[in-house]
């Protein structure tokens, strides 16, 4: 395993919240290479000393061992796993597993998972294997006598680890490589990218192939595959599960359950930890830690001459290193104009113009080099599509025809279906073509109390035993609480669909959406947004408040109590203060573009900073940054910002 990619592992997917064993709880922990002294961090090795040390803990601590087949009868019902369950797996199918593992495994009466590459075992004594960007020994693997013989033992499981997809494969016109199982091969020759059938093709003639090694050497199918990375998507466990794996073990930390075995958490050893920090890690398994988060504008990246937009990006990648931010909300379309419309997008895609294939490059950048979660940020309406679908129309009093609403997003309705099934495959697109953790929902996504009165909206609203008029709903409190309660729903239930087919390229993947600060305040401001606190806290992995006072016109002087209230709103909600991210401006979009007012400087940044972590707040951060421009400015903000400086005590 590359360092590039255990620092993708660093920055992956959430923690699912740890709990204790009833029954059908257990925790997969997930190991490499052991070795006497020294272990090498290429292959994510233990010493022989540490691994007993750590099983011994286990032990001792009321920790029980299981095997697949206990996994497999407690999903069946046959008998429960024992109290603090916990399954060994050993990944890549290393010699020391047999030198050093196995004898360790036997004495302790230990089962376990051992996770073979079909591919590294191929190769003749005296060759060479590819592991990651180094060239390896054969005889660094083992050989197929010694898998046979450990096979015998009766203690170990041999699993798929892929026959040859634990590499990196071309990525992008810039030349990343990028984990096999879930990137779209590029082609520099000709430009293009590996097309779904090709793709499914050869995740499927990799399962083929390892599945008949197995058979030849072993006699046996797998009934097990460990995920190069940990990173698969739901092409790949589809196609996995058609070939009798339906078992399989990713890098998501957490405890896992018997009845969610297609993509089961482990917890990944390294780099050789002392006992302190086994233990600690361990305990802490679960805890998500706080987000210090920032949202990058991508068109300050993007640049015509590719030197200078290499130069930008390195600007941006050392930036968010040395603040010390833990989440990063990309842009995914082109807004130049500040419009908020998206008429282009960084991505190949089958509905805009691509103004540039860029969003993989930074995203896979930010990920492995500055070792943060990345969420694409996209509009969920507001896109430059074909004139013909509907927009959404603000209805007039003065009996005027519908028309859009001025001093808005131009928005596509989202009543409108051929509207919905291509902002769909937007993002089915997006998905298909980057890497990220998560997906930011802008702030396009509102529906005002005279929005929408296009043709379909007033459809829908006829199927949903509404009056198919908006004067009718408006001169009804009690229509006008449910056409208002319709519109907050409809939107939630779209951006739901739109993570849902991100989902099948991307596993797993958060959710976020922005929510304007009013209607946080102001329960009633709902019919003015259709945006609702609890109901974004229930349909969102985490809500991002826009707390920006002078957005909102909120006197400077008064900007503080302000927040105090925003906070508080939201502290009153069950575990609202952990999943919500606060979002502080950091431009005063009032003041003339190019003056010294629009800035909001870092010190008062800063100020407003500490009041959150004073008043409770887990998770804020702040838009736009200038990295190029080095505003909001890096040295005096950063004591602020850091979790360092003010680290999180749950």
């Amino acid at each position: 395993m590359t360092v590039v990619m255990l620092a993708l592992l660093v920055a992956g997917a959430p923690r699912p919240a740890l709990a204790a064993a009833t029954g059908s709880r257990f925790l997969a922990l997930c190991y490499h290479d052991v070795q006497d002294a020294d272990p090498d961090q290429t292959f994510v090795g233990v010493t022989t000393a540490r691994l007993v040390e750590q099983l011994s803990w286990l032990q001792r601590n009321g920790y029980r061992f299981v095997s697949v087949d206990d996994l497999l009868a407690a999903r069946d019902g046959r008998r429960k796993l024992p109290d603090k369950a916990v399954l060994l797996t050993f990944d890549d199918g290393l010699e020391s597993f047999y030198t050093r593992a196995l004898p360790i495994l036997k004495a302790f009466r230990a089962p376990a998972v051992l996770a073979l590459v079909g591919e590294w075992l191929a190769g003749a004594p005296g060759t060479t294997v590819a592991y990651g960007d180094a060239h390896v020994p054969r005889d660094t693997f083992l050989g197929w006598d010694q898998v046979r013989e450990i096979a015998r033992s009766g203690l170990v499981e041999i699993a798929s680890h892929t026959f040859n997809l634990h590499r990196g494969i071309a990525s992008n016109p810039q030349g990343n490589t990028e984990p096999a199982v879930v990137t779209r091969r590029y082609d520099p020759k000709t430009g293009a990218y590996e097309d779904e059938a090709a793709y499914d093709h050869r995740l499927a003639a990799d399962a083929d192939a390892e599945t008949r090694l197995l058979v030849r050497e072993l006699g046996q199918a797998p009934r097990v595959l460990v995920w190069p990375y940990g990173e698969r998507n739901q092409t790949a466990l589809s196609i996995e599960a058609a070939h009798g794996l339906a078992i399989t073990f990713t890098l998501v930390d957490g405890m896992a359950t018997v009845d969610r075995l297609a993509a089961a958490p482990r917890h990944l050893i390294t780099p050789d930890p002392v006992m302190d920090q086994y233990v600690s890690e361990l305990r802490e398994l679960g805890q998500s830690g706080p987000q210090r988060a920032v949202q990058i504008d991508l068109d300050e990246v993007y640049d015509r001459d590719p030197a200078q937009q290499e130069r930008n990006l390195d600007h941006l990648v050392q930036r968010v290193q040395d603040m010390e931010i833990t989440t990063v909300f990309l842009q995914a379309f082109a807004d130049p104009d500040g419009s908020g419309l998206a008429k282009q997008v960084y991505f190949p895609n089958r509905e805009l113009p691509m103004r540039a294939d860029l969003f993989n490059r930074v995203s896979w950048q930010l990920r492995t080099r500055a070792h943060v979660k990345v969420f694409a940020w996209m509009p969920v309406l507001a896109f430059d599509l074909d004139p013909s679908i509907a927009r959404v129309e603000a209805w007039s009093a003065d009996g005027a025809a519908p028309r859009a609403a001025p001093q808005t997003y131009r928005r596509i309705s989202p009543f409108d279906p051929e509207g919905r099934r291509k902002i769909l495959d937007l993002y089915e697109d997006l998905a298909r073509a980057a890497p990220f953790d998560g997906l930011l929902f802008h702030d396009d996504a509102t529906l005002s109390d005279f929005e929408d009165a296009s043709a379909p909206a007033l459809a829908a609203y006829a199927r949903a035993g509404l009056p198919a008029s908006i004067a009718a709903i408006r001169a009804d409190p009690a229509l006008m609480r449910r056409w208002t309660r319709l519109k907050t729903d409809t939107l939630i239930a779209f951006t739901q669909k739109l993570a849902a087919i991100a989902r099948r390229y991307r596993t797993p993947l958060m959710t976020a959406r922005n929510i304007y600060a009013r209607p946080v305040l102001d329960p009633a401001s709902e019919a003015w947004f259709a945006q609702q606190l609890d109901r974004f806290l229930d349909a969102y992995d985490e809500t991002v408040v826009m707390a920006m006072p002078w957005l909102e016109g909120v006197p400077r002087d008064d900007a503080d109590a302000w927040l105090r209230r925003l906070v508080a709103v939201v502290a009153a909600r069950p575990h609202g203060l952990e999943r919500t991210l606060f979002e502080l401006q950091a431009v005063d979009w009032r003041q003339p573009a190019g003056s010294p007012a629009r800035r909001i400087s870092a010190a008062v940044l800063g100020d407003q900073m500490r009041l959150l972590s004073r008043l409770g707040a887990v998770n804020f951060g702040y838009y736009p940054d200038d990295f190029l421009a080095d505003q909001p400015a890096q040295t005096r903000l950063h004591r602020d910002f850091s979790l360092q400086s003010y680290a999180y005590r749950p």
